[in-house]
């Protein structure tokens, strides 16, 4: 289980150092891969990481990131906008976003509380708290849908 923590955690990582530097998604795995899994950097060692998990967390926010970003959007406060948020939290909402819509196997209460741990990892005030709450949303927007659609296509 460590194993996928820490791939969504080097994940946030590259989705901001994507963000950030300009880089391509397969140019940012495979230097995760080369340089990053398996090593030691400023002392701290990379856990084992499920970098096949890793890699599709990845191509999948960079496939869906249109979608990912309305989801967020819509519940984002009246007149806010996704790129008014700090660069992390993006990316923390982005991965949480969609490993909900494409992992229904994992509960969504296990992925929200995974990635609100890892906002604690870089934010000391309010943000995680605002990342649990916005997470919370979309996650009920979803299942709404999922029932939505079950209850019509049942008709």
């Amino acid at each position: 289980m460590q194993d996928k923590t820490n791939a969504r955690l080097s994940a946030v990582q590259a989705l901001y150092q994507m963000e950030t530097s300009g880089l391509g998604v397969e140019s940012v795995i495979l230097e995760f891969r080369t340089h990053r899994f398996g090593t030691a950097i400023d002392g701290a060692e990379f856990g084992e990481v499920d970098e096949e998990f890793f890699s599709s967390l990845l191509r999948g926010v960079v496939s869906g990131q249109d979608r990912i970003d309305r989801a967020i959007e819509t519940r984002l406060a009246s007149g806010w906008k996704l790129s008014r948020l700090d660069a992390t939290a993006r990316a923390i909402l982005r991965a949480a976003v969609f490993e909900l819509t494409h992992f229904a196997a994992t509960p969504a209460r296990v992925i929200i509380n995974e990635y609100v741990d890892i906002a604690k990892c870089f934010f000391d005030g309010d943000e995680p708290s605002f990342i649990n709450a916005a997470l919370d949303s979309v996650a009920r927007d979803l299942r709404d849908e999922e029932f939505s659609g079950a209850t019509a296509g049942g008709r």
